[in-house]
This record gives C-alpha cells, structure tokens and sequence, in this order.
C-alpha cells in the first residue's frame, strides 16, 4: 500500500462512509472512491463491504488497521520532533518535564528560586509519568526531564539531584500510638494494617515490593495507585497508610495525619534527564540547580522525620 492509500484506508476507518472520509482529509468523494479501488487491486482482497450506505470493514481490513494505526502514530512522533527541531533557536523558554510526586512541592520552589534569576524567560511544565518523561525527551519535545530511580537509556544522560527517601502516613488513630510516639515504622509494623501502594510497574513501586520480599513482609494492599498524592489523599480521609517519598509526605496535612520514618530505609534517587544529543542548555542546567536546592529544603525544612537506618 503507498502512503495515500493508508491515508484514505484510515479515513474511511475512522469515518465508516466515502463522503465523510473526503471531508477528513479534504479531497473529493470520487478521489476517495478511486484511491480506495486502487489499494484493493494492489492488495488483491476487498477493504469493504457496502451496507445501507455505509461502508463496513472486511475480515481482512480489521487485521490490517491495528498496524495502520501504529504507523500513523509514527507520523505523528515525527511532525511533533520536526517541531521541536524547528523550535531549537528560540531563545529565552524552558520546556520542563517532571514525576507528578515532585511538581506539588519541589518544582514551585525550585521555580521560585530560578525565577529569581531569570525572570523573562518562558516556562511550560508537564507533569507525567516516568516512562512518558523518557519518551518526550527522546523525541526532543522538552529541555529536561525530573524523575525518580535511574533510567539507562543511550539518547538520554541523567544527573542525580538528591537521595530521597519512602516514609509512611497513616490516618490519624489507625497505628498504634507508641508506634506514633517513637516516630518510626517497620514494614513488619503494617504487616496486619491496611496500606495504600504504587502499582508496581512504577520503579519506586517496584523497589517497595522487593524491599517488602527482603523484609518478609506481605502488605495487606488494600487500594493500588497511580500516583502518590493519590496515595496522600487516601490516607487523609482515613482509608490507609499510604508508603510515600518523603517529597510527596511535605503536603501531607499533620492535622489528619502521622508522618513516621520507615524502616528498612528506601531510598529513592531523584535524577535530572537531558537528551544527550541536543547542546548544553544553560536554562537547564540553572533548573536542575534550582531543582537540587528545592529538594533539600522540602524534605529537611519542613519537619519530615529523618530515613530509618
């Protein structure tokens, strides 16, 4: 197939008639028509059947349009790059990547502190999953990427920030309050309590689960997440304890709930991505600066209990 008829084979996928396919993709009904002809002599099997005006798939068209999506997905990373590459002299904006866990707390402080230093300049943030973060800066859509745990990845080199740490919070009156008074947690201590976990395809959900194999613990999950500030607001209206970095735990409302060390200590590596191909960013660089800095004033200003040996 060339690449006009994937083009009018999608449109018609999308659209289920000839008429509507046209007004997609701006061209006239019997282009479509003849267009679609065309791919299906080439190929040597029919695309379509007629019924009551609409055009339904084939056996063999349904087989074929997983891949059609796919290719057009492809397309769709290539403008996007071209973009970004026609983009690459603009000076004077910033394109920021991060973990949802550290844009509450650490990203404004770290932007209030590069603000100070470069007040004209264009910010645009996104907040994303590790994964997604990789993609982008691979693809050149951003500047710099915040994220937890080492990524390896050969487009991309990564800087570490700070050693953060997991800490556990629990609802007020659900840990017992000697266990409240001493300050510290084990995971041996929740072993009959209901917890609130990452799902273990995040990387620092994935360190948790092997420190609780090492540890011998098996967590009663009561609720898995996505995200750890979903895990916050769980343990704040009383549902669980929430396993959290010590990032996320500087939002975490003391009135409601008990922020305790845990033991064994987690960490968790907090790491700044660039894209290994693309020139040094000064703007970057001066953010991942501010980044460093806002990390060590969330988790030692604000009261957080200090990682369990």
């Amino acid at each position: 197939m060339r690449l006009r008829h994937i083009e009018v084979f999608n449109a018609v996928m999308l659209t289920g008639s000839v008429s509507a396919a046209a007004r997609l993709i701006n061209v006239s009904q019997p282009a479509v028509s003849r267009i679609l002809a065309h791919a299906e002599l080439q190929l040597g099997f029919a695309l379509f059947h007629r019924l009551k005006g609409r055009l339904v798939p084939t056996t063999e068209a349904q087989t074929l349009y997983p891949h059609i999506e796919r290719l057009f997905t492809q397309l769709d990373d290539v403008q996007r790059l071209a973009a970004s590459l026609k983009g690459d002299g603009r000076e004077g904006e910033l394109h920021i990547l991060s973990v949802l866990a550290l844009s509450y707390e650490v990203l404004p402080r770290a932007l209030r502190s590069f603000r100070a230093q470069h007040p004209d300049v264009g910010i645009t943030i996104e907040a994303l999953h590790s994964p997604q973060i990789v993609s982008a800066l691979v693809l050149q859509e951003a500047d710099v990427g915040f994220v937890f745990s080492s990524i390896a990845h050969p487009s991309l080199s990564q800087e570490h920030i700070a050693d953060g740490y997991m800490v556990c919070v629990a609802p007020k009156g659900m840990l017992d309050p000697a266990l409240v008074r001493s300050g510290t947690v084990h995971l041996t201590d929740l072993a009959d309590t209901p917890v609130v976990r990452l799902d273990v395809r995040d990387p620092i959900g994935t360190v948790v689960s092997h420190a609780c194999r090492e540890a011998g613990v098996g967590l009663r999950t009561a609720i898995t997440v996505q995200t750890y500030h979903a895990a916050l607001a769980l343990a704040r209206h009383g549902h669980a304890v929430a396993l959290v970095d010590a990032c996320t735990a500087a939002s975490a409302d003391r009135s409601q709930v008990d922020v305790l060390a845990l033991a064994p200590h987690i960490p968790v590596p907090i790491q700044s991505l660039r894209t290994v191909d693309r020139p040094a960013s000064l703007l970057a660089s001066a953010m991942t600066a501010c980044m460093r800095q806002a990390v060590a004033e969330t988790m030692g200003g604000v009261g957080l209990p200090s990682p369990a040996p």
